[in-house]
Protein backbone atom coordinates (compact mmCIF):
# COMPACT_ATOMS: atom_id res chain seq x y z
CA UNK A 1 0.00 0.00 0.00
CA UNK A 2 1.37 3.40 -1.01
CA UNK A 3 1.30 5.82 1.95
CA UNK A 4 3.49 8.63 0.67
CA UNK A 5 5.41 10.01 -2.26
CA UNK A 6 8.20 12.56 -2.76
CA UNK A 7 9.02 14.15 -6.13
CA UNK A 8 12.33 15.99 -6.51
CA UNK A 9 14.28 17.75 -9.23
CA UNK A 10 18.02 18.40 -8.93
CA UNK A 11 20.69 20.25 -10.88
CA UNK A 12 23.31 17.70 -9.77
CA UNK A 13 25.51 20.57 -8.58
CA UNK A 14 23.97 22.71 -5.86
CA UNK A 15 20.38 22.01 -4.95
CA UNK A 16 17.53 19.56 -4.95
CA UNK A 17 14.02 20.99 -5.15
CA UNK A 18 11.46 18.86 -3.35
CA UNK A 19 8.53 19.84 -5.57
CA UNK A 20 5.99 17.40 -4.24
CA UNK A 21 5.46 15.64 -0.93
CA UNK A 22 2.21 13.83 -0.22
CA UNK A 23 1.28 11.55 2.65
CA UNK A 24 -1.96 9.62 3.04
CA UNK A 25 -4.05 11.43 5.69
CA UNK A 26 -4.52 8.12 7.52
CA UNK A 27 -0.79 8.01 8.37
CA UNK A 28 0.06 11.70 8.68
CA UNK A 29 1.95 12.47 11.86
CA UNK A 30 3.65 9.05 11.88
CA UNK A 31 6.95 10.19 10.33
CA UNK A 32 6.28 9.15 6.72
CA UNK A 33 6.93 12.64 5.29
CA UNK A 34 10.03 13.07 7.43
CA UNK A 35 11.30 9.68 6.28
CA UNK A 36 10.76 10.59 2.61
CA UNK A 37 12.66 13.86 3.09
CA UNK A 38 15.48 12.06 4.92
CA UNK A 39 15.77 9.46 2.15
CA UNK A 40 15.83 12.23 -0.46
CA UNK A 41 18.61 14.06 1.39
CA UNK A 42 20.57 10.80 1.86
CA UNK A 43 20.54 10.29 -1.93
CA UNK A 44 22.41 13.59 -2.35
CA UNK A 45 25.98 14.52 -1.57
CA UNK A 46 26.34 16.51 1.69
CA UNK A 47 26.89 19.89 -0.02
CA UNK A 48 23.46 19.80 -1.71
CA UNK A 49 20.66 21.90 -0.24
CA UNK A 50 17.17 20.44 -0.10
CA UNK A 51 14.72 23.19 -1.04
CA UNK A 52 10.92 23.26 -0.90
CA UNK A 53 7.94 25.56 -0.94
CA UNK A 54 5.50 24.92 1.87
CA UNK A 55 1.77 24.69 1.62
CA UNK A 56 0.11 27.17 3.99
CA UNK A 57 -1.10 24.44 6.36
CA UNK A 58 2.42 22.98 6.77
CA UNK A 59 4.44 26.19 7.09
CA UNK A 60 5.08 25.74 10.81
CA UNK A 61 6.16 22.09 10.45
CA UNK A 62 9.40 22.52 8.49
CA UNK A 63 11.37 24.54 11.09
CA UNK A 64 10.61 21.78 13.61
CA UNK A 65 12.56 19.27 11.50
CA UNK A 66 15.55 21.45 10.68
CA UNK A 67 14.59 23.56 7.68
CA UNK A 68 15.48 27.25 7.78
CA UNK A 69 13.61 29.97 5.95
CA UNK A 70 15.61 31.47 3.09
CA UNK A 71 15.71 35.25 2.78
CA UNK A 72 16.13 35.50 -0.99
CA UNK A 73 13.61 33.18 -2.60
CA UNK A 74 11.46 34.67 -5.35
CA UNK A 75 8.16 33.59 -6.90
CA UNK A 76 6.75 34.76 -10.25
CA UNK A 77 3.03 34.21 -10.67
CA UNK A 78 2.20 36.71 -13.42
CA UNK A 79 3.95 35.70 -16.63
CA UNK A 80 2.52 38.77 -18.36
CA UNK A 81 5.20 40.95 -16.80
CA UNK A 82 7.81 39.11 -18.92
CA UNK A 83 6.31 40.31 -22.21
Amino acid sequence: MLVGVALSVTDFTFCCYLSGLAVDPAVQGMGVGKSLMRRTKEALTPEYSLILLSSPQAIDDYPKIGFTQHHSAWVLTDIGCLS
